[in-house]
Formats: C-alpha cells, sequence, structure tokens
C-alpha cells in the first residue's frame, strides 16, 4: 500500500517547525504504524537526510514511550490502542496521515514528533510510591483485599503514562494519568498509610505543570488502556479528604 505522510518536523525547541511531506510506498498493511515511520527513516537516512525522531521502546503497548497526534488523535483511530500496535491496514490505501507530536503546555517539545513529559516523573516523584520497610516479601494472601477494590486497583495501575490524556485534553490536563497513579496505592490496603499526604502531594505537583480538568471526557476516549474518568473523581474525592483530614492533624501538634 502507499500512503501521503505529513509529518511535523522541527529542530528543537527554539527552532521553527513545519509540516513537511512525504511519499511512503510499497508497505505492507501488516506493519505497524512505528515499522511504516522506520521505512521512512530508513529511505531518508539513505537519501542523506535527516531522519524523523520519534520515542519508542517496547513496542508491545506497555512502556508508554509511543505516542503521536495521528490525524488529529491521540495514538489515532483505533480506540484502546497505542500507536506501537496500530497497524497500517487501518488506514485505506493511498490516504494522507497527518503526523504531529503531543501538543500541551506540560510537554515541551524537544524534536520533530519527541516531548519531554519528564512532568510525569515529578508527579511520581511526589508520592507515587509506597513507603513502607517491609523486609522479605509477605504470603501473598496474608493482607485480605476484596476482588473488587483489587480489581479496580489493577485497572488504575494499567496506565502506562504515555501522555494521550494530557495530548487529547482541551486544557491540557494530566488528571487520568494522576488519579490513575493515585488511584491504584490507595485502594490497596498497603497505601493507605499515606493516602491522604499522596494524594495532596501529588496533586500539588500536577497542578503546577498541567490544566484543570472541566470533565470534557477525552482523556478516557485518547487513553490506550481505557481508563475510565471515574478515577478522577475518585482523586478528586480523596483530595477534599486529604486536606481535612491533614489540616487536623497539623492541628494536634501546634
Amino acid at each position: 500500500m502507499n500512503v501521503t505522510l505529513q509529518v511535523w518536523r522541527q529542530k528543537g525547541p527554539g527552532s521553527p517547525g513545519a509540516f513537511k511531506t512525504y511519499q511512503v510506498d510499497a508497505i505492507s498493511a501488516e506493519m505497524s504504524f512505528l515499522e511504516m515511520l522506520d521505512v521512512l527513516n530508513e529511505r531518508l537516512v539513505n537519501q542523506g537526510e535527516d531522519p524523523v525522531a520519534f520515542d519508542h521502546d517496547c513496542r508491545e503497548g506497555i512502556c508508554g514511550s509511543c505516542g503521536v497526534m495521528i490525524n488529529g488523535r491521540a495514538h489515532g483511530p483505533q480506540p484502546g490502542t497505542a500507536t506501537c500496535q496500530l497497524h497500517m491496514r487501518r488506514f485505506p490505501d493511498g490516504s494522507t496521515i497527518v503526523v504531529e507530536p503531543w501538543r500541551a503546555a506540560g510537554f515541551p517539545l524537544v524534536k520533530d514528533l519527541v516531548v519531554d513529559r519528564s512532568a510525569f516523573d515529578r508527579i511520581i516523584e511526589a508520592g507515587g510510591y509506597i513507603s513502607v520497610d517491609t523486609g522479605s516479601a509477605p504470603d501473598a494472601n496474608l493482607i485480605p483485599v476484596p476482588k473488587t477494590v483489587a480489581d479496580t486497583a489493577f485497572d488504575a495501575a494499567a496506565c502506562i503514562g504515555c501522555g494521550a490524556c494530557v495530548a487529547a485534553c482541551p486544557n491540557g490536563a494530566a488528571s487520568l494519568f494522576t488519579a490513575a497513579k493515585i488511584g491504584h496505592l490507595n485502594l490497596l490496603p498497603q497505601g493507605h498509610a499515606e493516602r491522604w499526604s499522596r494524594t495532596e502531594r501529588m496533586v500539588g505537583v500536577m497542578e503546577h505543570y498541567f490544566g484543570s480538568c472541566t470533565n470534557h471526557g477525552e482523556c478516557e476516549k485518547a487513553c490506550p488502556k481505557e481508563i475510565s474518568i471515574d478515577f478522577i473523581a475518585m482523586m478528586n474525592a480523596d483530595f477534599l479528604r486529604a486536606k481535612l483530614a491533614n489540616r487536623r492533624l497539623a492541628a494536634q501538634y501546634r
């Protein structure tokens, strides 16, 4: 099959950028979208041109490294699919495909289709962990966890941190990512000890880098793991409780 690509090219954050058109011919419909970009880059290198820079790693929909806007949609037209799992058979032969990076203030552009997603790391550093000295690994069934709670926690833990929720949000909000990371720890008994401090710290860092959530719901539609916006409601409720709980705790030590 043959496709026409309109790819955003930009040498760096301080350089002007523009779309550049490429013809990619004789590619297999069974290729992934990233494999198609590999073919384009191989041809560009052979022609002495600079290849298109894009993020990738596992190419199995696990690591969250991949992620570009494809025809105006985060990760492309197939719901519940990361860019690396999107196959060219989803596009008609001879179609024109527009490829551009995530567009969000919290994700400054590095080069071409690569953006800096280190703001997500700052959110995780603020509280996305459990600081409990457990010693040796405990037995799996030592702490009873209701199945509904465990299932919901696993749903939240499915987040791969790709940033599609931010790119799709009109406000550039990271509420779905943050809510997923908070939710999978706060729901389990092991995470209850730091529940309120974790929520307050992570939301505080999120608000520093990203916009505010106004319930457009675009994040849920763009998420390759189809994480529900119910987790945002849970995060907001926990944030209000955290403010009250932490103030009461502080008042005890005045």
